[in-house]
């Protein structure tokens, strides 16, 4: 079993400057990188304190220059907002700069706020960012680009750097909805699973994408398939579901909007019955343990909803789990 952490550079309330933030976050991975995770996934948001994270190459050089062994993970690029060849660009010299430890995830987005201040209007979305990832990928393997396409066109550039990596970094696709999973199995890219489904959407996803892939001439067989679930620890499993219920409120006042879950349940609590992994060190360790065989958890991307969360975490979960 794999292990990384989904790392937001949230300011709650703007209590501390934000550059303590980022300080923070940076010892943060430090300590990854000393204590067996496989990858960072670092996190993008614009005009949010949700998470003040506008550049995921700027932070990724900082994170490579102060690790040695951790993968840098793009938890995701919001590949519609980009020009795809400048995006192109800087993941392929992040790449070089961290010796070849870059794994590239890229998104559509769902914020209403940075589509409409980037001038991107929502309906055209998803196509702009099947065209971008169509181009980044283009770029990375192709000696010369000739591209023509309803959004981007260009004749014989030479798309420079190219990726360390050969013939690229490892690439995956952001998938929250079944559209989303249906069409990266079509075109045979691996799918990031995000924390805001529950457990049983998030298993039921899985399945439907191993069809999805079996129907296109894919496997599943040999890809690592990350899933970020939402984490919660404390001594007591009271405690706890404190944490969880607060990270939930978070959440739902910042950033994701309850109406994506309009099933008559309080959103918080759903978050909390279903959601967020929260309890006791153990009880924790032996709740991924199920998930693991329930709905092939082989690869946790966790999102700590608080520091002794992160900290419980590295020095008292992952040693029990294999």
């Amino acid at each position: 079993m794999k292990f990384g952490i989904l790392q937001f550079f949230s300011w709650p309330e703007r209590r501390q400057a934000l550059e303590t933030v980022y300080a923070r976050a940076l010892q943060r991975i430090e300590i990854m990188d000393r204590s067996g995770y496989d990858a960072v996934w670092l996190t993008e948001h614009h005009f949010s304190d949700y998470s003040v994270c506008p550049s995921i190459p700027v932070m990724g050089a900082f994170a490579a220059a102060r690790t040695k062994k951790i993968r840098i993970g793009t938890g995701v690029t919001l590949a519609a907002f980009y020009h795809p060849l400048r995006l192109a660009e800087e993941i392929a010299l992040l790449d070089i700069l961290s010796g070849g430890r870059v794994n590239w995830g890229a998104g559509r987005g769902f914020d209403n706020r940075e589509f409409r201040t980037f001038a991107v209007p929502m309906e055209e979305s998803q196509a702009r960012f099947h065209e971008a990832v169509d181009i980044v990928m283009r770029a990375w393997t192709s000696d010369r680009l000739t591209y023509h396409g309803k959004f981007f066109s260009f004749d014989d550039v030479e798309v420079l750097p190219k990726p360390l990596q050969k013939p690229c970094p490892p690439v995956w696709m952001a998938a929250g909805s079944l559209e989303a999973l249906q069409w990266a199995a079509s075109m045979g890219h691996s799918v990031l699973m995000g924390p805001h489904a529950n457990h049983q959407e998030t298993g039921q996803q899985w399945e439907f994408y191993r069809e999805q892939l079996r129907a296109n001439g894919f496997s599943i067989e040999g890809r690592e398939i990350p899933i970020a679930r939402l984490l919660a620890i404390a001594s007591t499993d009271r405690e706890a579901a404190q944490v969880a219920g607060e990270g939930a409120k978070w959440l739902l006042k910042t950033y994701v909007d309850p109406k994506r879950f309009a099933d008559g349940r309080d959103p918080v609590e759903r978050y909390v019955d279903s959601v967020v992994i929260h309890g006791t060190a153990e009880r924790v360790a032996d709740e991924i343990s199920r998930l693991r065989e329930e709905i092939h958890l082989d690869y946790l991307i966790g999102a700590p909803l608080s520091h002794e969360t992160f900290l419980s975490f590295t020095d008292r979960v992952l040693p029990r789990l294999p």
